[in-house]
């Protein structure tokens, strides 16, 4: 069969058209899933654990999803909603656990197969989102690893027409939380997300620049910054 230049315009219109919709399903069902699932920051990993249905339905529906980093904001909103959902998958795969941590090579060893790819939690963050986009720190406000200590998860999906809305009020909401910033007279405990990913903040000046960019109330220029521990108990619903 010869294709004519109608052709070839009709067949990559189906597959765009196609690929379209798989993605707007992908949000759609996400944002439901999240919607039913997540209770003010936490998962109801036992009720997900009983009937893993909705959640095994929607990463078999995007294995093949190919969207080009180009597209920016479909690219990491796609890859921002998989984390979070494969955190989620990893941690009914083992429930009952007490952190994530609990399983070996939860982030660097145990690949999944999703957009086309064999990947694990640790090549998403690191390759495919800050890898990609190195000057996007607030990636770090919204991939949620499974513990009390990451900022807490959303209880709907980011999406590409309101990510950079959605990323803003993420960071804006931990960075004003004093459980995460604690904040007493000349000294701060922050998180050691901001140690362990310190060059993320330090792009356009140090550590506390970067936090003061979000807070209403700012730390003083001069504080004294300290972490303290990582809390990593499971995020679930009691």
């Amino acid at each position: 069969m010869k294709f004519n230049t109608l052709n070839l315009f009709l067949l990559l219109f189906v597959v765009t058209n196609t690929s379209a919709q798989e993605l707007s399903d992908f949000f759609s069902k996400t944002d439901g899933f999240f919607k039913a699932n997540v209770v003010d920051g936490r998962v109801k990993y036992t009720a997900i654990k009983e009937n893993p249905a909705d959640l095994k339905s929607i990463l078999e529906s995007v294995k093949d999803i190919f969207i080009p980093k180009t597209d920016a904001a479909k690219y990491q909103a796609f890859w921002i909603n998989a984390y979070n959902l494969l955190v989620i998958d990893g941690v009914v795969n083992n429930y009952p656990l007490k952190s994530p941590l609990d399983v070996v090579g939860f982030f660097d060893k145990a690949e999944y197969n999703i957009g086309g790819e064999n990947i694990t939690l640790n090549d998403i963050e690191n390759k495919l989102l800050r890898g990609n986009f190195p000057t996007e720190a607030r990636f770090h406000f919204v991939l949620v690893c499974a513990g009390l200590g990451c900022p807490p998860i959303i209880n709907t999906a980011y999406k590409p027409s309101s990510l950079d809305a959605q990323l803003q009020e993420q960071t804006i909401l931990a960075l004003n939380n004093p459980n995460f910033i604690q904040f007493n007279k000349n000294k701060v405990k922050i998180s050691q997300l901001f140690e362990w990913y310190k060059g993320d903040f330090e792009l356009n000046g140090d550590v506390v620049h970067y936090i003061n960019t979000y807070r209403t109330e700012k730390l003083p220029e001069k504080v004294k910054v300290s972490y303290y521990p990582y809390d990593w108990t499971l995020n679930e619903v009691k």
